[in-house]
């Protein structure tokens, strides 16, 4: 079939031709959006889930949904290495100068453009002009101690007193959560609980890898109380088939119901994968419909380019020893796995391989569901380990 119509779109954080299955995440973001407009008390939303399964598509969409509800919004992806303080300053200076022009800046905003110079400045971050509105002196003792748990909360409770001067309401959103250190997580979250107070219209929507719930609790223990945690998961067979057939059918083609099952059972229902696979059958298929054929010869090449991109750029980064617990933990299995039985596989003591599982979690290769327990973030890595990695090789 024509490939410049394939309407399947397997890229890093592309929005799917059939978002389905994720209805009550995006109406209680809605309600979010909406209530915080009005200065009432709503929960920040942060996405929990593994890899491939939709948190940054759900993200775009959540801001695209910000807009429209009149807010001004910032997207924010946390690298592992970048400070929590380079990734703000640059997003919080494009939201003020959307608030209001130069000559009409209002006292707040002017009080939020001090406290964003004097943090900037405090915590050393390279940005462009931040001198809008700088004739005023009494906010010095704002956001300028060098603590960055209390220069923070500072700063956000500034923004959102502008936003309300301004009439209009923040959102900051911020991917990949669970690379923020603990300082900052702890910071982030106690700017936001004093805005919560103040009910001040700034909210954050955030999306992390599976341990960033934990990570947030042990940073501020009341985090349970200021965040709604939504598990995003798999899709199940009936959405997982719809966002198959969907799209096919709206190209004017069509898939056999069995073909549409198998393209479930190898995938998952994950949303990633439900991607690459439809993307391939329908290129690998020669004419309507995509039958069973068609799909088993598309599992071999989508298979092979997860194996040269998807996975493989997670691979490299690994350490021999970080490669060698994986594949330990693929011998056992998708899990969760104890580690000990982990450390068993590999012939060594628990406290011998936990460096290598530190620097793993680190790295969001795996997390931890609970204390001892051990779990892949990507899906179906464990078969990819079999597959790069035939023989477990143990000392």
């Amino acid at each position: 079939m024509d490939g410049i119509v394939n309407p399947f779109e397997p890229g890093a954080g592309t929005e799917p031709p059939e978002l389905t299955g994720r209805r009550p995440v995006l109406e209680q973001t809605r309600v979010a959006l909406a209530r915080i407009k009005a200065g009432r008390f709503e929960k920040s939303v942060i996405l929990v889930g593994l890899r491939g399964v939709g948190k940054t598509v759900l993200l775009n969409r959540i801001q695209l949904m910000a807009k429209e509800a009149g807010y001004h919004s910032e997207f924010i992806e946390s690298p592992e290495k970048d400070r929590l303080p380079d990734l703000l300053v640059p997003a919080l200076r494009r939201i003020l100068l959307s608030f209001d022009t130069k000559e009409q800046i209002s006292t707040a905003g002017r009080a939020a453009w001090h406290a964003l110079k004097a943090f900037a400045k405090g915590f050393k971050v390279k940005v462009g002009d931040i001198e809008v509105g700088m004739d005023l002196d009494h906010t010095k003792g704002t956001a300028d101690s060098g603590m960055l748990e209390r220069d923070l909360t500072d700063l956000i409770v500034s923004i959102g007193e502008a936003a309300k001067a301004s009439k209009t309401a923040v959102a900051i959103l911020i991917d990949e959560l669970q690379y923020l250190k603990e300082a900052e997580l702890a910071a982030l979250i106690t700017a936001l609980h004093r805005v919560s107070q103040l009910k001040l219209p700034v909210v954050l929507f955030g999306a992390g890898l599976p341990q960033i719930a934990g990570l947030s609790g042990d940073a501020k223990s009341y985090s349970e109380r200021l965040f709604s945690f939504i598990t995003i998961g798999a899709l199940n067979d009936v959405d997982a088939g719809f966002a198959i057939s969907e799209p096919i059918l709206r190209a004017g083609e069509s898939i056999l119901p069995e073909a549409t099952a198998e393209i479930v059972r190898v995938t998952g229902g994950y949303p990633y994968f439900l991607q690459e696979w439809g993307y391939h059958s329908w290129n690998v298929a020669e004419q309507s419909p995509i039958t069973v054929k068609d799909v088993q010869q598309a599992t071999i090449d989508a298979t092979k380019r997860l194996d040269e991109s998807f996975f493989r750029v997670r691979f490299d980064r690994l350490t021999p020893q970080e490669k060698q617990y994986l594949r330990a933990m693929a011998e056992l299995g998708p899990g969760p796995h104890r580690s000990g039985a982990i450390s068993d596989v590999l012939g060594k003591k628990v406290s011998q391989v936990a460096p290598a599982r530190d620097s793993l979690i680190k790295k969001g290769m795996i997390y931890s569901q609970s204390h001892g327990d051990t779990a892949f973030t990507v899906p179906l890595f464990d078969v990819f380990m079999k597959r790069v990695v035939p023989k477990l090789e143990t000392t």
